[in-house]
C-alpha cells in the first residue's frame, strides 16, 4: 500500500462513494462532497479521479441496467475495494497523528 499517493480530492471521492455505499455514481458522489464541504464541484473531475481510484485498485465499478429515465443510459456505480478502505484508514490515522503532533500552544491565541 506504501507509495499509493492519495489525494485530497481522491481522499473525499473515495470517503464519498464510502458515504453512498450502493449508490455511489458520479453524479450523486459530486452531490455528496458538495454537501458535506460546501464545495462546487466539477462532475467531470469527479469522473476523472473515479477513473484514476479504479486505476489504483482502490475502487471497482458495475455498470446497472439502463432506464427509460436515463434516455437508455447506463449507470456507473463504484465500490470501495479492501485496498481502497484500507487507503482511507491510512489517510485517516496520518491526519490524526499529524493533529495530536502539534503543540497545544499554536492553537492558544493572543
Amino acid at each position: 500500500m506504501k507509495g499509493t499517493y492519495l489525494g485530497e480530492f481522491e481522499e473525499l471521492v473515495l470517503l464519498s462513494a464510502a458515504i453512498l455505499y450502493d449508490e455511489a455514481y458520479g453524479y450523486a458522489i459530486a452531490q455528496e462532497i458538495e454537501k458535506q464541504t460546501g464545495r462546487s464541484i466539477s462532475l467531470s473531475a469527479v469522473h476523472s479521479a473515479l477513473h484514476r481510484l479504479e486505476q489504483k485498485s482502490f475502487l471497482t465499478s458495475r455498470l446497472a441496467g439502463a432506464t427509460t429515465k436515463r434516455g437508455g443510459k447506463r449507470r456507473r456505480f463504484f465500490t470501495l475495494t479492501s485496498d481502497g478502505k484500507l487507503a482511507l484508514q491510512e489517510a485517516m490515522q496520518l491526519r490524526q497523528q499529524m493533529w495530536a503532533a502539534i503543540p497545544q500552544v499554536v492553537f492558544h491565541t493572543t
